[in-house]
C-alpha cells in the first residue's frame, strides 16, 4: 500500500480497534498518523509497501532503585508513544528522520561502536542493526519518518521507546518476525549501553517491548524473570498520572550515584555484591555496626530495599487479584518509603529546590485519603506518579497545574501492546 492507501485506511476507521486499545483519544491518534504520513511523504515521496509501526513509553509502578540491586520491579507501558511510517528501500542504508531533529543516516555495513556516536539517534540505530546482524538474522536498509510524544526527562523512557520501535521495524521488514518482545530488549538495551554510551538495566526496554504490566525479576540480570499481567486499570474507577515538576536533572549524578555506592557499602559489609542475596536478619541483628560503618543513611537506604522489594511481589499478587485497594495502599507504603528511607525526592546540594515533595503534598491534600501517589522513577528532579479518582481528574489537573503549569500533568493509559507493526 502507498502514503494514499493508509490514509483511506485510516480515515475510513480501519484501524480504530487498533487505536482504542492503546489511546486514549482516537480521533487524535487519527491525526497523527496522517500528520506523520504526510511528514514521511514530504521527505521521501510516495512509496509502496509503506508500514506503520509504534513502540510505547513506560511507567514504573513499583520498586523504586531495586533494580541495580538485582531486585523486582513493575512497570507499565503506556499510551504515550514513538510512532513511525516506515518502508525498505532496497539500499544498504537507513535514514530515520524524527520530528524536530536533523535526520539520521546509519551505513548497515558499517556497524562498529564509535564513542565519536555517543548520545545520539543514529548510535542506537547502529547498535540495533548490529544486534539483529551479530544474531544471524538478515538486515536491510530502510526509511522511516517518526514522531514521539514521549517526552524526554519525563521518566517514561524515550530512549527505549525508539529503541524497541528500530527493533520492531528490522524485525517486521526482514525477519518475519521471528524476534520474540524479550530478545527485541536484549537487544534494545544493547544499543543503548554498548552503542549510545548509557548504562541502564533492562527494565525500561523490557516494559516498552512486553506491553502491558510487566513485572521483572532481576535476580539474574541477564536472563530476569519476566512475567506479564494483562489488567484494565480502568476498572479501579482511577487514572493513572504523571505530574512533570520541571526540576532540573543536570547535577544530580552525585545524588543518583550515592544511592548504588551506599547500597554497596551495606551489602559489601553483609559479605555480598548487591542487597538482593544479603542475609535480612543479620542486617537487623547487626544495625549497629552498620550505622556505624556505612553511615545511617546507607543503612536507611538498605531497609527501603528490603521492604521495597518485597512489596513488589505484593503489587504483583494484588495487581493479579485485581484488588485494587490493596495495589493502591502499597503504592502509597511505596512513596512513603522512598521519601523517609530513600531519600531521593530532593537534593541536599539544593534544598531549595523541593519541587517533588511540594507535588507530593498537594496531591496527598487534595486526595484526602484517596487514590495515591509516590515519586517516580530516580527521583531528586522530575516527576510524580499518581492515581487520581475518575470524577476529580479535572479538578486535580487544574489544581496541579495551576502551580507547575499547563500541561505538566500527563494523563496515562497502560497500554496491553508492546512495540509492534499496526496492520
Amino acid at each position: 500500500m502507498n502514503v494514499n492507501d493508509i490514509k483511506s485506511r485510516i480515515n475510513s476507521g480501519f484501524y480504530d480497534k487498533t487505536f482504542e486499545a492503546i489511546y486514549n483519544d482516537t480521533a487524535a491518534a487519527r491525526s497523527r498518523y496522517l500528520k506523520a504520513l504526510d511528514g514521511f511523504c514530504e521527505l521521501y515521496g510516495d512509496r509502496d509497501n509503506i508500514r506503520l509501526f509504534s513502540a510505547p513509553g513506560r511507567t514504573e509502578i513499583g520498586g523504586n532503585h531495586t533494580d541495580h540491586q538485582h531486585g523486582c520491579v513493575l512497570a507499565g507501558s503506556v499510551d504515550c508513544d514513538v510512532i513511525a511510517v516506515v518502508s525498505a528501500n532496497g539500499a544498504d542504508t537507513v535514514s530515520v528522520k524524527s520530528e524536530g531533529y536533523p535526520r539520521d543516516y546509519v551505513n548497515i555495513n558499517e556497524l562498529a561502536p564509535d564513542s565519536d556516536e555517543y548520545g545520539h539517534a543514529s548510535a542506537l540505530i547502529r547498535g540495533v542493526m548490529a544486534q539483529f546482524k551479530e544474531l544471524g538474522y538478515k538486515i536491510g536498509g530502510f526509511d522511516a519518518y517518526t514522531t514521539s510524544n514521549v517526552l524526554k526527562g519525563s521518566g517514561l523512557s524515550s530512549s527505549a521507546a525508539f529503541e524497541v520501535l528500530i527493533s520492531n521495524i528490522v524485525n517486521s521488514l526482514f525477519c518475519e518476525e521471528k524476534v520474540d518482545a524479550v530478545s527485541i530488549a536484549k537487544i534494545s538495551q544493547t544499543a543503548e549501553n554498548v552503542y549510545f554510551g548509557k548504562p541502564s538495566g533492562l527494565l525500561d526496554q523490557m516494559a516498552s517491548s512486553v506491553g502491558g504490566f510487566t513485572y521483572a525479576d532481576f535476580n539474574d540480570p541477564k536472563n530476569p524473570q519476566i512475567e506479564k499481567i494483562d489488567l484494565d486499570l480502568s476498572l479501579s474507577g482511577k487514572t493513572l498520572c504523571v505530574v512533570d515538576t520541571g526540576g532540573n536533572h543536570s547535577d544530580l549524578t552525585g545524588d543518583y550515584a550515592d544511592i548504588t555506592l551506599e547500597c554497596k557499602a551495606v551489602s559489601n559489609y553483609l559479605g555480598v555484591d548487591f542487597l538482593r542475596d544479603a542475609d535480612t536478619d543479620r542486617f537487623y541483628r547487626e544495625l549497629s555496626a552498620i550505622r556505624k560503618e556505612c553511615g545511617d543513611r546507607a543503612a536507611l537506604r538498605a531497609f527501603h530495599f528490603f521492604n521495597e522489594n518485597d512489596r513488589v511481589l505484593s503489587q504483583r499478587a494484588a495487581l493479579k487479584q485485581k484488588d485494587f485497594d490493596e495495589f493502591f495502599r502499597l503504592v502509597n507504603e511505596s512513596g512513603e518509603s522512598s521519601y523517609n528511607y530513600l531519600q531521593n525526592l530532593y537534593s541536599t546540594s539544593n534544598v531549595s529546590e523541593q519541587g517533588l515533595s511540594l507535588a507530593i503534598a498537594l496531591t496527598k491534600k487534595f486526595l484526602k485519603g484517596e487514590g495515591a501517589c509516590r515519586v517516580h522513577g530516580g527521583g531528586f528532579a522530575g516527576t510524580i506518579q499518581c492515581y487520581i479518582p475518575n470524577e476529580l481528574l479535572a479538578d486535580y489537573k487544574a489544581m496541579i497545574e495551576a502551580v507547575f503549569g499547563e500541561g505538566s500533568c500527563m494523563v496515562l493509559k497502560i497500554r496491553s501492546l508492546g512495540g509492534f507493526e499496526l496492520k
